[in-house]
């Protein structure tokens, strides 16, 4: 079994006194983390689903009595789903209040602010973790350095779910799957989505679209839909760890891009999935952007096992200037990175940026310097 790093990040905050709240898309290994989680806890488990309908009725209007009798004897209450359940913040605030030897944890595969279901009522009284699907570390720590970068062109296609790394005979159809009946799943129920066909199509958009800088109104023109419709789509598709955003950077230089926008899929496999397109690399127009999308990932994944305080933005300006990732840490400190698939072209930092912007690294990343880069 691939080992996750988020188990000992969460192992040493359990029977703290607040919620464990773990959040990431379907199928990306929620539950089977915290069910090895809970089994070396070596205590009595209540496991509830909210894709279960009695759950749901059972979970939606509780009491600290009714709680009491559900949970008899058990030490953990592990709620998977949760953002199906209506009120279940209310349901998980009593029992981190009122039922204090009781670890509830919760898990979700969309923000549970996407259907309101758990903001106002947990503040201050849960940890919460980003789940995403594995990463590179992750990888090569379960074989070794050289076999993962060996498979770096399958990466590329097929991404990194887990069910995709445990099942490479049916990793196409697996994807397919994941990108029809799963995708979208959470997202139909939420309030303002009357039609399911237009996020499908904006999430082509924004597939055909990773590593270029995204316009919302040329994206409304395209799918026949306004601007704000488009707007609130997207924002829905961030709320379910489908796409993540990385806005320009825009401080000191005149003719800079003052508020663009890029968007990257958290997994290859996914964004070749919702485009059909499960071509070798060898024989594509779009090995750049496959490129740039899982760097940006997987540096995301790496940071976010880390506990790292950074943000990502992207530079460019109106004479066609830019650099693919510049980072700004918790002291400020910027450094600039560029992707480049060819390992022989050298990124070229521009001068307008580098006086405007000191930076303590600059980087060109290719598949020959790549592991550096992804691994602390």
């Amino acid at each position: 079994m691939i080992q996750r790093r988020l188990v000992q990040s969460i192992q040493g905050k359990m029977f703290g006194g607040k919620a464990i709240i773990v959040l990431g898309a379907r199928q990306v290994g929620k539950t089977t983390l915290i069910n090895d989680l809970v089994l070396d806890s070596r205590n009595d488990v209540l496991s509830l689903n909210g894709d279960d309908s009695d759950v749901r009725a059972l979970l939606s209007d509780v009491n600290i009595s009714s709680l009491t009798r559900l949970l008899g004897n058990n030490k953990v209450l592990f709620i998977d789903e949760a953002q199906r359940i209506p009120n279940i913040g209310l349901a998980v605030k009593i029992c981190v209040d009122r039922i204090r030897d009781v670890q509830v944890i919760a898990t979700g595969s969309s923000s549970f602010e996407l259907l309101q279901t758990m903001s106002e009522p947990l503040t201050g009284r849960a940890w919460q973790w980003n789940m995403y699907p594995l990463s590179f570390q992750e990888l090569v720590n379960h074989t070794d350095l050289l076999t993962e970068k060996r498979l770096l062109n399958e990466r590329l296609i097929f991404g990194s779910y887990p069910d995709i790394i445990n099942n490479t005979s049916t990793q196409m159809e697996s994807l397919k799957l994941l990108s029809g009946s799963y995708l979208y799943r959470d997202l139909e129920g939420a309030p303002g989505v009357g039609r399911p066909d237009l996020l499908e199509k904006i999430t082509r958009a924004l597939a055909l679209q990773i590593g270029s800088e995204v316009s919302t109104m040329e994206i409304a023109r395209l799918v026949g839909a306004d601007r704000l419709t488009v707007e609130k789509y997207i924002h829905l598709l961030e709320k379910a760890f489908i796409v993540f955003q990385v806005p320009a950077l825009n401080r000191n230089v005149r003719n800079e891009i003052k508020k663009g926008r890029k968007f990257y899929f958290f997994d290859n496999g996914l964004r070749n999935a919702v485009i059909n397109n499960f071509a070798p690399i060898h024989s594509r127009t779009d090995v750049g952007a496959l490129w740039e999308n899982y760097c940006m990932t997987e540096r995301l994944k790496m940071h976010a096992a880390e506990e790292n305080r950074v943000s990502a933005h992207f530079w460019r300006t109106t004479q066609q200037q830019e650099i693919d990732l510049i980072e700004e840490d918790s002291q400020a400190n910027l450094s600039a990175f560029e992707f480049k698939w060819n390992a022989g072209k050298r990124g070229k930092f521009s001068k307008t940026f580098l006086n405007a912007y000191p930076t303590q690294e600059r980087l060109t990343i290719s598949p020959d310097n790549y592991d550096g880069f992804l691994m602390p």
